[in-house]
């Protein structure tokens, strides 16, 4: 029995649900009347119901297609404008005590180079994405109580953001970790994490317990309902996720658009996050056993739908994609991408000469963030490294509701362009930075309102005379 309310996995999930939204879905994927009655709700950017989403996505009516793809840009634009958040992963541990089919960490993989950092280590690692220029960080590990407790997770919050190197610090720390309790969610807040972060991987229920055959991650009601424990630990944002190439993008496409609707219903405000990743070669695994991989195409497709889906929440592409599929995806809806990422453990500090034996995945997008940040500017983003809305508190439905008004714009471009103008002082190539340059004294007219304007070229002068951490 469906039911967004319910505090059940397998009743705000509903397998029963979804198998007759893909039924509709198929009937009316060229029902021209229908389809356009939904666009046309769509363009009042408020959201569509995952029934609705599902029939876009399926939709194979060419003209209407590129209505959709329009909408969405629309949308990412009015919401989001032209700013893109930069992020990288810091992998802290490998060991893991899961069987997950489709992840190198899993349990039985006895060829893996098991790694965990110690706080040393992460201060060398964090003072190596601070010369790069990172701010925010996303904190990965396997699960495994024994190597890597809370209390280590815990410890090695605190020594990020103890680390004061040169000009870096690092900001907001994301937290990509096991599914807990809710009494170890509120540890993670009075940590003063940012956003937590867990991948559903696949929402049926099926597929989920077949790819986790054992470990704690088996327990599918449990991994579902955590974000729900972590909202009630106190923990403002939170980040959805689906690995697409695992079980049937349309099945997950609806399920995830489901979770995002439990949320909003259930906790008053939806995810503050949803990522897309896609499934990807690493040590001990090959993505075509899995026989559900997605074109470039529908990939683009699936963002441009979940955005206008969820048109508030921000999207996240990582450096599983290659430069031309995040280039494609930028504009249909991503609002943060990674740069200059590793994916094993230590792998900033140096590149290992083995490092797929601690590698999650492989990265398609081996470029450097300098590189990552020019490319973004010649295409007409502002990269932006601000962290400014979590250290004000405007979380959870405090940013929501700004962002829904549309005054967050105030705030976040010219956070944007001072957190860039930072970047380019501290840490950009020459070419870089003349590009920024120009870039912001462009970008520095479209603030439309004065006072904020005045403020924020004044912010931009303090800088360039070596003041640091401005911010509206």
């Amino acid at each position: 029995m469906y039911d967004v309310m319910s505090p059940k996995a397998e009743e705000f999930i509903s397998d029963e649900e979804i198998q007759e939204c893909l039924k509709y879905a198929e009937e009316n994927k060229n029902n021209r009347e229908l389809i356009e009655q939904i666009i046309e709700k769509a363009r009042k950017m408020k959201g569509v119901s995952h029934k609705e989403a599902i029939v876009l996505l399926d939709c194979e009516l060419e003209d209407l297609n590129e209505q959709i793809y329009q909408l969405a840009r629309d949308i990412k634009e009015e919401f989001y404008g032209n700013r893109i958040v930069m992020f990288a992963p810091l992998y802290l541990s490998n060991y893991c005590i899961n069987g997950c089919e489709y992840c190198p960490y899993h349990a039985k993989n006895k060829h893996i180079r098991r790694k965990k950092l110690s706080q040393e280590e992460i201060r060398e690692e964090v003072i190596a994405l601070q010369d790069m220029g990172h701010k925010r960080l996303a904190l990965e590990a396997g699960e495994d109580p024994k190597n890597n407790p809370i209390e280590y997770i815990l410890e090695s919050i605190k020594t990020i953001y103890g680390i004061h190197h040169k000009n870096g610090d690092i900001r907001r720390v994301n937290v990509n970790i096991a599914a807990t309790t809710v009494e170890e969610y509120k540890m993670l807040k009075d940590a003063g994490i940012g956003t937590y972060i867990l991948f559903q991987e696949t929402y049926n229920k099926k597929s989920y317990e077949k790819l986790h055959p054992t470990g704690p991650k088996s327990d599918y009601a449990y991994h579902t309902e955590a974000m729900d424990r972590a909202m009630e630990g106190g923990i403002d944002d939170v980040g959805l996720g689906v690995l697409f190439g695992l079980n049937n993008y349309r099945y997950d496409f609806t399920g995830i658009i489901m979770h995002a609707e439990h949320l909003e219903a259930y906790k008053g405000v939806g995810p503050h996050t949803i990522s897309v990743p896609r499934l990807r070669r690493a040590d001990d695994i090959d993505p075509d056993v899995f026989d559900n991989g997605i074109s470039d195409e529908m990939f683009a497709k699936i963002v441009a739908c979940i955005r206008i889906a969820v048109p508030y929440t921000g999207m996240i592409v990582s450096t599983r994609e290659s430069q031309e599929s995040r280039a494609k995806v930028l504009e249909l809806g991503i609002s943060q991408i990674s740069g200059g990422s590793r994916t094993s453990v230590g792998g900033y500090v140096e590149e290992e000469q083995e490092e797929e034996n601690t590698a999650q995945f492989d990265v398609n997008d081996n470029r450097s963030l300098d590189e990552v940040v020019k490319w973004l500017m010649e295409n007409g983003y502002v990269p932006s490294f601000c962290t400014a809305c979590y250290r004000a508190g405007r979380t959870g439905d405090r940013f929501m509701e700004l962002l829904k008004s549309k005054q967050i714009v105030n705030c976040c471009h010219p956070n944007a362009l001072m957190t860039l103008k930072e970047y380019l002082e501290d840490y950009a190539s020459p070419e870089t930075k003349k590009i920024g340059e120009e870039l912001i004294a462009k970008e520095l007219e479209v603030i439309t309102n004065p006072k904020v304007k005045e403020k924020a070229r004044e912010y931009i002068a303090n800088i360039q005379d070596g003041q640091r951490d401005f911010r509206f």
